[in-house]
């Protein structure tokens, strides 16, 4: 993606909060005629050290899966907070409005996961992530149900090759940070979220 380098973050561990917190995120692809071909999805992603591994499944009629057999490389995208910025925090008025957001990219190369055991540990690690609870629930089903349920899934391991985080909070433009944090901390959930990390990466609002 395009990366002006004063939204240019190196900082993994950044990257793997942004892609715990917004997990529902963007599988991207190319069809067999070349297309794009997007399959929006919730992933777990795990980092070791400056890596990163992602999990996930798609339904076996989507033909998704089948592209990754085909073709393994593939781009995940992870969209964080995002909300409109307003000319009005800057104390000039030649400024025209903006939007501001934070994402990460992760070029991956993909591996299937066809087997039961596998299939079933990369949905355990899904559940853990989004309602642990449920993780007794599925193991008192009875391995009938879950062989079926199972079969109507395909699961793979995306091993990140190389990732970028975008973190666009006008880093530049520091006499609009008081006023932008203002304005974001008085929006809605997605302006919320952006005026903390503002805060986290100092940038008005101490």
């Amino acid at each position: 993606m395009y990366m002006p380098p004063q939204f240019d973050s190196k900082d993994p561990e950044i990257a793997e909060q942004l892609m715990r917190d917004y997990a529902f995120a963007s599988l991207v692809s190319n069809d067999d005629e070349g297309f794009p071909y997007v399959t929006h999805l919730p992933l777990h992603a795990e980092r070791s050290g400056d890596g990163f591994t992602i999990w996930g499944h798609c339904a076996k009629p989507n033909h998704h899966w089948r592209y990754l057999q085909a073709r393994p490389k593939a781009l995940a995208v992870f969209m964080g907070p995002h909300a409109y910025l307003s000319p009005k925090v800057y104390p000039d008025l030649a400024r025209v409005p903006s939007w501001n957001y934070l994402a990460v990219h992760c070029v991956v190369e993909a591996r299937l996961i066809e087997d039961d055991a596998g299939k079933d540990q990369l949905l355990k690690k899904l559940i853990g992530d989004h309602e642990p609870a449920y993780a007794r629930q599925w193991m008192g089903l009875g391995e009938e149900y879950q062989h079926k349920m199972l079969q109507g899934i395909v699961g793979f391991e995306l091993k990140v090759t190389s990732w970028q985080c975008k973190l666009k909070l006008n880093q530049h433009r520091k006499e609009s940070h008081e006023a932008m944090h203002a304005a974001y901390s008085a929006g809605g959930e997605n302006g919320h979220a952006l005026a903390q990390w503002m805060e986290r990466l100092k940038l008005g609002g101490e």
